[in-house]
């Protein structure tokens, strides 16, 4: 199958036993973990023939992008300011996306429209974004896969209130899209009502794909587009990390069973607890964050699952890289490494020559805390990307989507629900029903 070369290198070698010591899983064990691994992966080769899984077939789709383009288009005339409402999945997705541009990160130079993902729904800062945008110039964008999500209803209720407030209730329509799924089973989807009520424009939310796992559909796209990214080249990467589990190779070769294989292994065998993901590019920050909803709430049941951290470097190999070196043996480490030697600006070597610091330079940081993470016996995998890119961020997705369904296949455990969650859900519309909130 064409497209099989990755835009990233995932290299396990200072993982093992043989290489950092006891703090290493053997060889036998992942052996042993890649068998395992095997049936997960017959099962997504089966899961793509029947279309039982239809977020393995969204990197091969087309149909869906002029209607992306159709709305982007829409929401984007006449305005200076964007919102995206949405939560967890709705949200992180599109934000790490954004973060290509270098949205959100101290690099960010605003040109042309401003986006706003307010996901945490803190009070304070919705009453400041609202107050500090045009109201006449301002679109928003509604995500809410069931139409139910407290969070972003709150947001579209308090966006409407704004509007109508100050005098735009008769433009409303020209100011909203909604993204969200068909009502089903005779159940209904309130944000659906809502936007049929008030004529919104509306998108499909595919049923079939959950929240955390629909960032290569229109979930993440859309925002995606409205920033001027590649949206295709984000499905060629995510393609060419498919293609490795649809050519029929064997875990070893599969990068992401091969991640899960290890990851597997060393939280039973060795127990490391722990997935810390190490990024020294600011531009992953929103990635990480989006790993650690899919890998947390994917795995976190039964007693079973491991507990992610997000990193920053070198932001947090300073607060934290004293406890990873010296604190609990309970880690698995995956450290993203991008290349930065000859870019940013020049230490400029006759200034550098008068000082002290004349050995600066290059990407020597991220090399050493490796490096030091592996002296010290700690386990450590790298991804190591030549370019941050929509193909390379498409690619990382499929990769971890991956590697979270075949490690829950492995233990035993459904990667696809949240019923702790559902239940906390339950409770918040209880608590805003009877005026406790």
């Amino acid at each position: 199958m064409a497209g099989t070369e990755l835009p990233y290198r995932q290299s396990l070698d200072n993982c093992f036993a043989d290489k950092i010591g006891e703090g290493g899983l053997p060889e036998a064990s992942y052996e042993a973990a890649l068998g395992e691994a095997e049936a997960a992966l017959d099962w997504l080769r089966g899961a793509h023939e029947s279309g039982e899984l239809p977020l393995l077939r969204v990197p091969a789709r087309t149909d869906d992008l002029p209607r992306i383009e159709e709305v982007a288009e829409k929401l984007l005339d006449n305005t200076t300011d964007i919102f995206v409402f949405g939560i967890g999945g709705s949200a992180l997705g599109a934000q790490a996306l954004a973060q290509l541009t270098g949205w959100g990160t101290q690099a960010h130079i605003q040109k042309g429209v401003r986006l706003h993902i307010p996901d945490n729904l803190d009070a304070t800062t919705m009453d400041a974004v609202l107050t500090n945008a045009d109201l006449r110039t301002t679109r928003f964008l509604v995500v809410s896969k069931s139409g139910g999500t407290v969070e972003p209803a709150i947001q579209t209720l308090a966006a409407m209130s704004a509007l109508e407030t100050a005098g735009g209730g008769k433009y409303m329509k020209h100011h909203f899209a909604v993204l969200t799924e068909p009502a089903k089973d005779g159940k209904p989807n309130p944000m659906r009502a809502l936007a049929e009520a008030n004529d919104f424009p509306t998108l499909e939310h595919d049923p079939g794909v959950g929240g955390r796992y629909a960032v290569l559909t229109n979930v993440g796209l859309l925002p995606a587009h409205l920033m001027g990214l590649d949206i295709a080249a984000v499905r060629a990467g995510a393609a060419s990390v498919l293609a490795q589990v649809l050519d029929g190779r064997p875990a070893k070769d599969v990068a992401p069973a091969a991640g899960a294989a290890l990851s597997v292994a060393m939280a039973l065998e060795k127990g490391a607890s722990m997935s810390v993901v190490v990024a020294y590019a600011d531009r992953l920050e929103r990635f990480l964050a989006w790993y650690c909803q899919l890998w947390a709430e994917s795995l976190g049941k039964d007693g079973k699952g491991t507990t992610p951290v997000k990193a920053l470097g070198p932001v947090d190999q300073h607060s934290q890289l004293q406890l990873w070196l010296a604190g609990p043996k309970d880690k698995l480490f995956t450290l993203f490494l991008t290349e930065t030697k000859g870019k940013g600006p020049e230490a400029l070597a006759e200034i550098a020559a008068k000082t002290k610091f004349d050995f600066l330079g290059g990407d020597a940081e991220q090399r050493a805390t490796a490096d030091t993470l592996v002296k010290n016996g700690r386990p450590v995998r790298t991804f190591t990307l030549p370019a941050l890119d929509e193909r390379t961020l498409g690619a990382l997705f499929m990769h971890f989507m991956l590697e979270t369904i075949i490690a829950g296949r492995m233990l035993g455990v459904d990667p696809f629900d949240q019923p702790a969650v559902e239940e906390g859900k339950i409770l918040a519309k209880q608590y805003l029903a009877e005026g406790k909130a």
